[in-house]
């Protein structure tokens, strides 16, 4: 019989051997986000990563599920293809059948896939009965030999977009901690209807909506933080007057102040906004509730102070003044009230967008005669132009997770929408519409319709 002494030492080790089998488990733990280092969403020369998506495999051999076994690898291929960090390979140059991939990784060969280059490679499966669908999809690193993702979704047949937009979102948050912009919608002006009214389009452009019926110019739109409100300026009255309206209850609050009302820009987690206003005589930027009711006003200088825009944590906000004669980018502590100018390069800078990781803001300036777009850093320092010899480059706004910009051009001729990333890089037309396109801004993460 040992004596309590003897037990002390077996008490040590037994201590020990717990702490290392914890130290195991949590090490065979899922990885979050931040582990994964595919993505270096930071750099400016990123290498964009080849990415493999064979055709679904069809799971009951059912002709609706053919079509859709063809159809949703193409969906999911240009939505993961918009955020600009893959490269898409063709499917041409697989060394299998396309259509009878393996969705298990035990039953994968992944030398298949690295000898054509491919990193990534997202295979599915897809079940349809009595109008219900049932998907898999799995993400592997192919040089690992590892499943990184993996996730089934169930519903209706005219839900598949929703899942493969959600299996998207997913695929970014492994790779970079954020979601990336798949819930997004962009609003923007067109002329198409002959006025100039607000529509509303997805991130990638796809199905444009009207969304104002004023038969009257309408101007500035912006998305609440929470996506539930949009404001913006519209001529309906005559003058330039403000416009508060929910998205899901069709509600509108109008201001009832005499003068300019334009420039709306949302206090980010807040039932607030920022306008400019001129019924004291001088354009100034004011803060509102969204009810239309003035709290306070947050500028007081000779000349014009329009386009404000909040840093992400509310605590400063940039504008554009004429207080130094030419417009130029300033910015102001909400709490401290001092206000300093950001921009000293060129004699016309406006419309700034604050980055929603907070550390840039873009803009539009006119140098020699072109209005080109522009990232500089909140201290002033590290101005990058971003487009060039490509027509008038104006009114660009931030996605939600900050890796890329929409904005309107004339490279093609008339004013379209583009987007590019946050760097410069990939801009391309994001729509193809009738007449005029200009104004764009990006709405929250997730929006309420």
């Amino acid at each position: 019989m040992k004596s309590v002494h003897d037990l002390k030492p077996m008490k040590i080790v037994l201590r020990i051997f717990i702490a290392c089998m914890l130290a195991l488990i949590l090490s065979q733990a899922p990885l979050s986000a931040a582990e994964y280092d595919y993505i270096d969403i930071s750099n400016p020369f990123l290498r964009k990563i080849p990415l493999a998506v064979p055709w679904f495999k069809n799971m009951s051999g059912g002709s609706e599920d053919e079509a859709l076994s063809v159809k949703l690898p193409d969906i999911l291929s240009d939505t993961l293809e918009f955020t600009g960090y893959f490269k898409m390979l063709d499917r041409q140059a697989f060394l299998m059948d396309s259509k009878n991939s393996d969705i298990v990784a035990t039953h994968i060969n992944f030398r298949n896939w690295t000898a054509i280059g491919a990193e990534l490679l997202i295979t599915g499966g897809i079940l349809v009965k009595d109008g219900l669908i049932e998907t898999e999809l799995r993400m592997f690193d192919t040089i690992k030999e590892k499943l990184i993702i993996g996730k089934r979704y169930k519903g209706r047949t005219d839900d598949t977009q929703r899942m493969i937009r959600r299996f998207c979102g997913e695929v970014m948050y492994h790779l970079t901690g954020n979601r990336g912009v798949f819930d997004s919608k962009i609003a923007f002006l067109s002329s198409l209807a002959g006025k100039k009214e607000i529509y509303i389009c997805d991130f990638d452009g796809q199905y444009p909506k009207r969304f104002t019926y004023h038969e009257d110019i309408a101007l500035f739109p912006a998305w609440s933080s929470d996506g539930k409100w949009m404001a913006y300026t519209s001529y309906a009255k005559g003058q330039p007057g403000l416009y508060i309206r929910n998205l899901r209850e069709n509600r509108t609050t109008t201001l009832d102040k005499k003068g300019i009302q334009i420039t709306p820009a949302w206090a980010p987690g807040k039932f607030e906004l920022a306008a400019t206003l001129s019924f004291s005589g001088d354009q100034e930027i004011y803060l509102l509730t969204g009810g239309g009711k003035i709290i306070k006003r947050l500028t007081n200088s000779r000349g014009i102070d329009v386009e404000p825009t909040w840093s992400p944590d509310g605590k400063q906000m940039a504008f554009v003044s004429k207080r130094s004669g030419t417009p130029q980018i300033y910015i102001k502590g909400t709490a401290s009230g001092r206000v300093r100018r950001l921009t000293f390069q060129g004699r016309y800078n406006t419309q700034p967008d604050w980055s929603p990781k907070g550390d840039k803001i873009v803009y539009s300036a006119m140098e020699a005669s072109r209005i080109d777009i522009y990232t500089i850093d909140v201290d002033g320092g590290n101005r990058v132009k971003l487009t060039e010899d490509q027509g008038d480059n104006e009114a660009p706004s931030w996605s939600p997770d900050g890796s890329l910009i929409v904005f309107n051009s004339t490279r093609e001729g008339r004013s379209k929408i583009y987007v590019m990333t946050a760097f410069g890089t990939d801009q391309r037309r994001l729509m193809s519409m009738p007449g005029e396109q200009t104004n764009p801004k990006w709405s929250p993460s997730v929006i309420s319709k």
